[in-house]
Parts: C-alpha cells; sequence; structure tokens
C-alpha cells in the first residue's frame, strides 16, 4: 500500500516547461502539486477526509510543530492536523498560486474569512488602514464597524482617484497613523469596484505608497470580479491578491471558498492566524474547486463572450440609461486603468434602468433565464439590485457618493446562450 499521510512524502516536481515552452495555467491545472503515485495511483486527487496525520517518528513530529509555532524558520514541513493544511488544499493552494503567478496562496472557507483574516494578521491597535471606495459591503462593514473597536482606523478614496488624489491621501494617512502611535498597516483594494465596476489605478496607488510609506506597507486587492483570468494585479503592484473562489473560480454556485495570495513574507502572518483561528477550505470544497479550475478558463471565456452580445443589445434599448460594463468605458482615465491592467472586460456589469427602485423590481420579477440571487461568476446568469440587497447596510448617503443607486441592478452574466439571455431581458424590460 501507498503511504498517502506520511508527511515528508512529497509529489514530485510538475513540469512546468518543454523545452524552452512554458506551459499555461490551464494547462497545469489538470497536474500541479499533485503526484498520483502518493494515491494508489489514482488519477485525480481523492478527497481526504481526516482530522489528522501520523508522523514517521517523535523527532519528526517535533520539528513539524517547531515549525508551526515560529521556533523554527520555513513553517510546518509536510502534513499535521487538518486545521493547518491538507492534501487537497495543499494542491489548491499550488494551482491557484499559478494563475497569479503567486509565491504561496492560502485557500479559506470563505472570501470573507480570507479578508477578515488578513486585515486581523497585519493591523494592531493604533494602525490605519488605507482603502478604496466602495468595497464589498461586508469587507466596508468590517473595516468601518469591527476594526475600529479594536483601534483600527481607515481613510478611504475613490476607485478612479489620481496620482495626485492618491499622494494626498497617503499623506493623510501616515500623518492620523503618527497620532494614533501606530503605522499605515495596509492599503486594501477592490478593483473592479462592488458594483460599480469602477476600476483602481493599482500602479499609481503602488508608486503612491513607495513615495509616503515605502514598501513595507502591503498593497492587498480584491480581484474577484475579473481574475484569475482577465487581471493578474501581481503584475501591477499588487502584493497580495484576494479571491471569493465562490466566484469565477468556483463558479458553479455549489461552494463557498476564498483565498489570498502573494509572497511568502505576507501570506506567511496570515497563515499563522489562520492555523490559530481556523478557517481553511475544508476538504471536499477544495476537491471540489480542483475540479473547476480545470474549466475555469473556458468558462470565463464564453461568459465575457455572452456579456459583450448582452450588452451591446442593452447599450441599445431605450429602457436602459447607462451600463456600467468595461467593454463599454465614457471615461478616458477609467479606459487607461483598462488598458493598462485588464486583459478582458468580465461577465459582470451594472445596468442602470431609467426609473428607480420599482421599476428594477418590476424587472427583476420578470426575469425568466436569469435568477434573482446574490453573488457572480457562475453558469448561470443571476440580477440582484444592490441598492435594496447587498448594500442595503451601507449608509444612503454613502451610496449616493458611491453611486450605488435605486436604479442600478447589477447583472452576472453565464453561459447560456447568448441570444436566449437578450430574449429574456428584452421581454423584462418590456415590463418597465
Amino acid at each position: 500500500m501507498t503511504d498517502t499521510t506520511s508527511p515528508n512524502r512529497k509529489p514530485k516536481a510538475a513540469i512546468t516547461a518543454i523545452g524552452d515552452h512554458q506551459l499555461k495555467p490551464s494547462t497545469l491545472m489538470m497536474g500541479a502539486g499533485y503526484d498520483p503515485a502518493l494515491s494508489e495511483g489514482s488519477l485525480k486527487p481523492p478527497i481526504f477526509l481526516t482530522s489528522t496525520f501520523a508522523f514517521e517518528n517523535a523527532a519528526a513530529g517535533k520539528r513539524h510543530f517547531e515549525g508551526i509555532t515560529g521556533k523554527r524558520p520555513g513553517g510546518s514541513e509536510g502534513l499535521v492536523y487538518s486545521r493547518f493544511n491538507g492534501p487537497n488544499q495543499e494542491i489548491l493552494e499550488a494551482r491557484l498560486s499559478i494563475w497569479d503567478g503567486a509565491e504561496e496562496t492560502l485557500c479559506f472557507s470563505s472570501g470573507m474569512t480570507a479578508i477578515c483574516v488578513l486585515m486581523l494578521a497585519l493591523c494592531s491597535a493604533g494602525d490605519v488602514i488605507v482603502h478604496s471606495g466602495p468595497l464589498y459591503a461586508a469587507s466596508e462593514g468590517f473595516v468601518a464597524k469591527t476594526l475600529s473597536r479594536f483601534g483600527v482606523t481607515y481613510i478611504d478614496f475613490p476607485a478612479g482617484a489620481d496620482r495626485a488624489e492618491l499622494d494626498s491621501v497617503m499623506a493623510r494617512a501616515k500623518a492620523q497613523a503618527e497620532s494614533q502611535g501606530g503605522k499605515v498597516a495596509l492599503i486594501y483594494l477592490e478593483s473592479p469596484a462592488n458594483p460599480t465596476n469602477a476600476l483602481v489605478d493599482v500602479e499609481a496607488v503602488r508608486d503612491a505608497r513607495d513615495a509616503a510609506l515605502g514598501a513595507d506597507c502591503p498593497i492587498a486587492i480584491d480581484n474577484t470580479f475579473l481574475g484569475p483570468l482577465w487581471s493578474r494585479p501581481l503584475d501591477h503592484g499588487a502584493d497580495m491578491v484576494v479571491y471569493s473562489l465562490t466566484k469565477y473560480v468556483g463558479g458553479h454556485s455549489d461552494l463557498v471558498a476564498g483565498s489570498v495570495s502573494g509572497a511568502k513574507k505576507w501570506i506567511t502572518p496570515i497563515r499563522m492566524l489562520r492555523n490559530t483561528m481556523g478557517g481553511i477550505a475544508d476538504p471536499n470544497t477544495a476537491w471540489m474547486l480542483l475540479r473547476s479550475l480545470e474549466t475555469v478558463e473556458l468558462r470565463m471565456d464564453r461568459a465575457g463572450q455572452n456579456a459583450a452580445k448582452v450588452c451591446e443589445f442593452l447599450a441599445a434599448h431605450p429602457k436602459v440609461e447607462k451600463l456600467g460594463y468595461l467593454g463599454m468605458i465614457d471615461d478616458p482615465r477609467q479606459q487607461d486603468i483598462f488598458d493598462r491592467h485588464c486583459t478582458g472586460a468580465g461577465s459582470t456589469f451594472s445596468v442602470f434602468i431609467k426609473g428607480g427602485e420599482a421599476e428594477c423590481f418590476r424587472f427583476l420579477d420578470a426575469l425568466t433565464i436569469a435568477k434573482l440571487a446574490v453573488s457572480l461568476g457562475g453558469t448561470e446568469t443571476l440580477a440582484s439590485h444592490p441598492a435594496s440587497m447587498t448594500h442595503l447596510s451601507v449608509p444612503d448617503e454613502r451610496k449616493t457618493a458611491l453611486g450605488i443607486t435605486d436604479n442600478l441592478v447589477r447583472i452576472s452574466i453565464g453561459i447560456e446562450d447568448p441570444d436566449d439571455l437578450i430574449a429574456d431581458f428584452r421581454q423584462a424590460l418590456e415590463g418597465v
């Protein structure tokens, strides 16, 4: 029998190139991080349902815990306990790192768990977080309502801010941190912003950060709307990338998970806190994500093509005021950011319907193919009303300032036939 749980048994190194030809992520998703020889020759990884892993000997056990507790540099070696790691999760993390070109990745039980553990690991009392706006309501709420209880404050800036605005924000944040006896601990971005699709100039944020604070203040970015296919923020100056894996990576609306990817120096403290708090994705969810990663490029390509066709129809419809779609940007500044940062327009966008909440509700209630549900990035088309649903908790004045209006409907296009989707939106708009 092959010993699949021995902590010192490592998968053989993955083949990442054939001669000078570098293999693409879509190819590497079929085998990276997994060695069939460690699992009875199984072509696909089994689901490892175990709470603990057997050590080869007592000395090995001591060495592993020295790594986990930080008494020995280098972290854990092998498998110890399922709150820390497991085969399915480690394979998943290896494959997620490939997409963004990250040194390390951690998977979590949800996107919000990933975000909360990241912030808790990096921030202390007196520190300041600088963040773009809008953020997903739960992310913004965690900063403003929860971290504030522990002496962490924040300064925010609009997603489309230019270098001059960013320089001003960094200076204010530095002064605020000094007055509180802390530091600017984190710059947290969301781009495209939820639900407006406003883009953040990550390169300008990096340059402003470097000038005012230095590279010791990490930049983390929620790349859920475009990742991992249409944007690689680590290439543009971000230090960490955050995902709700529930969305495009999972892609079938049947799981909840999250991740953080980046350099080891930033991931290590987050890993240490995850080891303490838990929150790692469970083995079954990790296994499902491995299966989803094999088709993520196909699904996202199809959804992106569908969105382009649907938005062409919606843009010409008399009952549509405007679109928040990255394939139809009016603002030159936003177009410049898109051209530098993005390789595709995505499949999630905002439709501003002429009228207000009542008109949006009529439209939503008339849909037949598209489902009225929150979330995005699944195989099916979803539609929701952020002002009264996902962003209801955001104060009205802030919603107004951020452009989250009563006539905004967020749509995530799936992989159905695009002509069928257009027919559905056409008949739903007739009722508005």
